[in-house]
């Protein structure tokens, strides 16, 4: 199950039910996840109910600490100093497909592959409009400037020793999410020693320094010269 998500990402496989059809006749993605030539593809319906009950029992987090145990039988990962940071992730889910919030239905379009939608003089927020095929997709940016994409933050933790991955989130888009995944990610479990984190000037807000040194974390932030209050 988890080979078959690792491999579903890096391929780009859009559906579960594309990502069965390829390790039903794919003999890359059988070898990929070990799967046996003459081995029976389950249903999608399955596969899914499967991967939401593995998820939410935790278990992508008990795979990458086996992933890391014998790195940290090596004494490869830093135990002390560490960097966070965050990535807009898109969402495949497309702009044709957003509608308003609370819409009455309407008939349907001539064009069903490409209905018309018209936001034009609106300004959208996440609080208008609502992608109808990712529903929990929401709009974000990394950067001023940039488009505005649908799609959710990934949030990951590194040890600075080597650079390794230790920690991933996933969350909604929100102002706040990347220091709040942060902080969350860096007490669990609650330290007993003074640790630092790295980041950017993303996480130069008055709230995430403050708990990061209640919490026993020392912040070293670059500082946000564009926003105002920004700590020293």
């Amino acid at each position: 199950m988890l080979r078959a998500r690792l491999w579903q990402v890096l391929y780009t496989v859009r559906r579960e039910r594309l990502l069965l059809e390829q390790l039903d006749y794919n003999l890359l993605f059988r070898w990929l996840v070990g799967l046996n030539m003459d081995d029976a593809i389950g249903d999608v319906t399955v596969f899914t109910k499967n991967r939401q009950r593995r998820l939410a029992g935790d278990v992508a987090d008990a795979f990458l600490a086996q992933v890391l145990a014998p790195a940290r039988e090596d004494q490869l990962l830093s135990d002390e100093h560490f960097s966070v940071d965050g990535t807009l992730i898109k969402a495949w889910a497309g702009q044709k497909s957003f509608k308003r919030k609370g819409e009455a239905g309407s008939p349907p379009p001539a064009d069903r592959g490409h209905p018309p939608v018209d936001f034009r003089g609106e300004k959208r927020s996440n609080e208008t409009p609502q992608a109808t095929t990712d529903p929990e997709a929401r709009l974000g940016k990394k950067t001023r400037g940039q488009e505005a994409k649908l799609g959710y933050l990934g949030h990951l933790l590194m040890e600075n020793r080597h650079g390794l991955a230790m920690g991933v989130r996933l969350t909604l888009v929100t102002g706040t999410a990347e220091p709040e995944a942060a902080l969350e990610r860096l007490t669990q479990p609650p330290r007993t020693r003074r640790i630092t984190v790295a980041a950017d000037k993303k996480y130069d807000t008055h709230d995430f320094v403050a708990q990061a040194r209640e919490r026993n974390v020392t912040p070293q932030v670059a500082q946000n010269t564009e926003r105002r209050g920004g700590s020293a």
